[in-house]
């Protein structure tokens, strides 16, 4: 879950970014409310699914490690990596979707 929840993050990020940047080569405006409530939905929905996906992730870590004791068996901090880069990821893109909604809600 946590892979593919990042990997659809990863995919809207980069067509953000690819839609930013031919914006600024062509000097078009984004901030017409059709475009802004799509990024705002867009942001929000993958934000929702990559706090989840750690938050699931972080939970199935403290259980091998703490609960299970089997932590020296498996690739626990490679688990605890990727939990850990998830947040950093979710804590990255929740400001877009903050401002993003506020700039459709102030309209």
């Amino acid at each position: 879950y946590l892979v593919a929840a990042v990997g659809l993050q990863s995919l809207w990020s980069l067509s953000l970014a690819i839609v930013d940047i031919y914006a600024l080569l062509v000097k078009r405006c984004l901030q017409n409310s059709g475009v802004v409530s799509l990024f705002a939905v867009g942001d929000g929905i993958t934000s929702t699914l990559t706090f989840a996906a750690a938050s699931a992730s972080a939970g199935i870590t403290v259980l091998i490690d703490n609960d299970f004791n089997i932590c020296s068996r498996n690739h626990c901090t490679q688990f605890e990596t990727a939990t850990a880069l998830a947040f950093v990821c979710w804590f990255a893109v929740l400001p877009s979707f903050l401002l993003n909604f506020w700039s459709l809600a102030s309209r």
